[in-house]
């Protein structure tokens, strides 16, 4: 049994308050999150991942199946991609009951800094290159939820 399949979705009105709270709060989840948020698809691969949060692919591998176990993430496949040896082809990102928690939970408030510290981290050539692949379409109901204003700093 996993940590977020404790069987007390009848054990009162709290419980999938406190069973969301803890599938969020996990460290490595709570990176992947942060770092999905930040990413200028919010969908990522496994390898930018990997770089971002710095927890091994293993690692990551686990709670990203618990993530999409509980609806928060799904498996994005850019077809095009498949077989090619420089281009990932699977890809991350928040469904839209993924997104309807992290809105319910705050989350979403962070997206500008999400993403300006992603923007601000150097990333090594193969993650560049990871990070500019073509991937698949998010749904729209998502990719609106997770749309902010940038500010125009040459408005500044």
């Amino acid at each position: 049994m996993s940590e977020t399949d404790t069987g007390a979705a009848d054990a009162g009105p709290f419980a999938e308050q406190q069973r969301l709270f803890k599938l969020l709060s996990q460290d490595t989840r709570h990176l992947i999150i942060q770092e999905l948020l930040g990413h200028p698809a919010h969908l990522m691969s496994l390898a930018e991942l990997e770089y971002m949060t710095g927890k091994s692919q293993a690692a990551i591998k686990d709670q990203l199946e618990t993530l999409i176990d509980a609806g928060l993430l799904a498996r994005y496949t850019y077809e095009p991609s498949e077989g090619k040896r420089d281009l990932p082809a699977q890809f991350y990102g928040f469904t839209e009951r993924g997104v309807e928690v992290l809105h319910d939970y705050k989350y979403l408030r962070g997206l500008p800094v999400a993403r300006a510290l992603y923007e601000n981290t150097r990333k090594t050539e193969k993650i560049e290159r990871h990070e500019s692949a073509p991937r698949p379409e998010l749904p729209d109901a998502v990719a609106n939820a997770l749309e902010f204003d940038e500010p125009d700093l040459d408005a500044v």
